[in-house]
């Protein structure tokens, strides 16, 4: 008979929690049971460890053989298990020296040869062994890159199972392997860490948006300041027009306007990528913002996340800390549209599942383009909708949704003189990119006592209460607010708008002008 225990680590959203691995092994018919809330990946981890420890050249014992997960109330979900519960029964067989899996985190699912093979979420899995103090984890080698971006962790990858057990052994390991860090000698500089790759963005999710650029947009001069405003704030924006106005080009663009993000910042949106498994081995770390551009046809699990079982994020968690790009708004089913109302709002997903609620950051910049109707033109002459036609593709686009969306605009088609213009007089990415940058550091020494950091991210009972305007500034604001042209939250919207415009210009505070500019990007008046 043996016991043996080794470390792993459970994913519920975005938060790893420590399970234990025990293992025991004792006289009885053979057989294995596993126990501790597991899923069938995990339940088949029986199967997979045997044939690797057979493959990798180590005894299956012919006994009853007990496996336990730890804490038992906390489900177990994938295949990430494997590589622990190989240690723990090698150890309880007396494979290994009885301490050798104590100061480890096994992270890796085996194939049926022995290799180790990669597996998701591993980066808050290296973020939860070091929260508990762990100081040394053994992941596959293709997870390697994204592990090391956990500071004061020395990542150990391996191959295989053998050489798993000959590192445990203290024994010698494969020639090919022996440039990697010893993981007792801590984190030091053989072991890379989130500053070497914290340099130039690695991956972008949809189109390639680092050559675009915001001059190669002729004429609407209304888009491109209502995109500078959006860039500035963090605000939401919907744009409406005909075909080929623009939209999709200016949401585009809109990442690049951006700034980079911080150490903070890049590593929740890594984590939720690491979690998604939508990244590369070798690509993991960027301080670009994302950009997602889900399809018109897109699922509401698909944009806010959700599945049974394992619950994955959706494209507005993958969007977090970026943009949210829905083309083609009016053509997304609205239960979708309304499916984003909470998110846009708390800036989390919470997805409640009979198991347990599960909730992943989704704290976006949301942009909807639309048609003005189905046939596209939206003028009284040349339109082919009829008005109930109209009516039903507007109301595709609840008046909930819109309310919390700051800019609206109405774009004109393009006009030949436009087009054919010549375009060096428009300002390219880089000069928008560095005022909205200046509007972006103003309001946050304005914010730094109280931890926010744009103007669409303050409550509105703050820019009514501490940072109330003067009401010869909001008189206007005030009036449409009585005659229920604007709503309540459409009224804090307009204050944050007033805020953004206020930075852009170098103002200290915003004045009546900034208000009533406000007003009218979020009322789709004229500017």
């Amino acid at each position: 008979m043996g016991f043996a225990r080794a470390n792993a680590v459970a994913l519920l959203g975005i938060d790893g929690h420590i399970v234990q691995v025990e293992v025991h092994v004792a006289s009885g018919l053979p057989g294995v049971c596993v126990t501790g809330l597991p899923d069938a990946a995990v339940a088949q981890a029986r199967d997979r460890v045997r044939a690797a420890m057979l493959n990798s050249g180590f005894d299956w014992p012919q006994q009853r053989i007990t496996i336990g997960l730890g804490p038992a109330w906390l489900p177990k979900h994938g295949s990430g298990y494997d590589l622990a519960v190989a240690v723990a029964l090698l150890g309880a067989q007396g494979q290994l020296p009885p301490d050798a899996p104590g100061s480890w985190m096994f992270i890796g699912e085996l194939g049926l040869d022995g290799g180790l093979r990669p597996v998701r979420g591993v980066l808050p899995a290296v973020l939860a062994a070091r929260r508990i103090g762990a100081t040394a984890v053994m992941v596959p080698q293709a997870n390697a890159a994204e592990a090391r971006l956990v500071a004061d962790v020395a990542v150990r990858p391996v191959r295989c199972l053998s050489e798993a057990v000959a590192l445990l052994r203290g024994t010698k390991v494969s020639e090919a392997d022996s440039d990697q860090t010893d993981p007792a000698a801590g984190a030091g500089s053989a072991v890379e860490t989130a500053a070497d790759y914290s340099q130039e963005p690695l991956y972008v999710t949809g189109p390639d948006l680092a050559n675009l650029d915001l001059a190669d947009v002729a004429g609407q001069e209304l888009g491109r300041f209502g995109v500078e405003v959006a860039a500035a704030g963090g605000h939401h924006m919907a744009l409406f027009g005909p075909p080929g106005a623009g939209k999709t080009m200016l949401a585009e663009r809109l990442p690049g306007l951006l700034p980079m993000l911080d150490e903070q910042s890049a590593l929740e949106v890594t984590t939720v990528r690491s979690v998604a498994g939508t990244f590369a081995s070798d690509i993991v770390w960027t301080r670009r913002p994302p950009y997602q551009a889900p399809h018109h046809t897109s699922s509401v699990a698909a944009i806010v996340g959700g599945g049974s079982g394992v619950v994955r994020p959706g494209a507005v968690s993958l969007a977090h800390q970026g943009v949210l790009f829905l083309d083609e708004a009016g053509e997304f089913r609205r239960g979708v549209l309304d499916a984003l109302r909470q998110p846009l709002e708390q800036g989390v997903v919470v997805l409640a599942r009979s198991a347990g609620a599960t909730t992943y950051p989704a704290r976006v910049q949301l942009v909807l383009a639309s048609n003005p109707c189905a046939c596209g033109t939206g003028r009284s002459t040349g339109c082919e909708c009829g008005p109930a036609a109209l009516r039903r593709f507007r109301q595709r686009l609840s008046g909930p949704l819109l309310d919390r969306v700051d800019i609206q605009l109405e774009l004109s088609p393009i006009t030949p003189s436009a087009l054919l213009a010549d375009q060096q007089w428009l300002e390219p990415s880089a000069t928008v990119a560095a005022r909205v940058s200046s509007a972006r550091a103003a309001a946050i020494v304005r914010w730094s006592n109280v931890g926010w950091k744009t103007n669409s991210a303050v409550p509105g009972s703050e820019l009514r209460g501490r940072w109330k305007l003067p009401r010869t500034v909001t008189v206007t604001a005030e009036h449409a607010l009585d005659t229920e042209e604007l709503s309540a939250r459409g009224y804090d919207r307009v204050l944050r708008l007033a805020w953004t415009l206020a930075d852009l210009r170098g103002a200290d505070s915003p004045g009546s002008g900034d208000v009533n500019e406000a007003m009218a990007l979020r009322l789709r008046r004229s500017v």
